[in-house]
């Protein structure tokens, strides 16, 4: 995906991958940074399937080489090449808001109409704020519809929220480009990078993560937590100027 390339292009120095994680709902690369990215699964399990071609064999390797596993078919090695990228980006965070994501999605989505490409655990709150809310899911809970309906749906909504686990799925470029000019258009989720380049894109919130305190965060990702349960991050929030 050109979004992607676009992003690794802007990456500062690169630097040896000191550890790879990949648990049940989160992964992470170590190198300069610490980077996450979501843990998407191959579905079901093939006896005998091999999902990470050079798995043992990543850590010491170069992270800038690792990103360009974010282009892979398999979802396991994208999520690693995704979390590679983060661990690489430069935020500036002079231009970000310490903001969590659902909380100003409810509060930009009041009465209106709202598609939220992912499945996050404001829903709830999200539902009574919004005018109209559609859910859109790969693998749709109660009340979601099916990922096919988002070419009927994001192009008539007032605020577009997408996971950025849809780089990891390479259908971020496809979301995107389904929304009006006049739409508001967020990236949100720990997957997402915090990068300018998004901008780019039309979108015009990016809601992501970056790691403060990778020891802590990486214990907690390895002993299974979900991302509420993970110290160690902050969440940040930056806006088209």
């Amino acid at each position: 995906m050109k979004i992607l390339d676009d992003v690794i292009a802007t990456l500062g120095e690169d630097a040896p991958v000191r550890e790879v994680r990949v648990s049940p709902f989160w992964t992470a690369v170590l190198s300069r940074g610490c980077g996450l990215a979501s843990t998407v699964g191959p579905g079901d399990h093939e006896h005998g399937a091999i999902y990470v071609g050079e798995a043992g064999r990543l850590a010491g390797r170069s992270a800038l080489e690792l990103t360009g596993l974010a282009h892979s078919d398999s979802r396991l090695e994208a999520g690693i090449g995704l979390a590679a990228i983060n661990s690489l980006l430069d935020v500036d965070e002079a231009r970000c808001v310490e903001l969590n994501a659902g909380e100003l999605l409810v509060e930009r989505g009041r009465g209106k109409k709202v598609g939220l490409v992912g499945h996050f655990p404001f829903v709830p709150a999200l539902q009574k704020a919004a005018g109209r809310l559609w859910v859109i899911e790969l693998r749709p809970q109660p009340g979601d519809v099916g990922a096919e309906e988002a070419e009927a749906i994001l192009p008539q909504v007032d605020i577009a929220a997408i996971t950025g686990s849809a780089f990891i799925n390479q259908t971020v470029e496809r979301l995107l480009s389904l929304c009006r000019p006049e739409t508001l258009v967020m990236v949100l989720g720990p997957s997402t990078p915090l990068s300018p380049v998004l901008f780019d894109y039309g979108v015009d919130v990016i809601a992501g993560t970056r790691v403060i305190d990778a020891d802590l965060a990486l214990r907690c990702l390895s002993e299974g937590a979900t991302f509420r349960q993970i110290r160690g991050v902050r969440l940040l929030t930056m806006e088209r100027k």
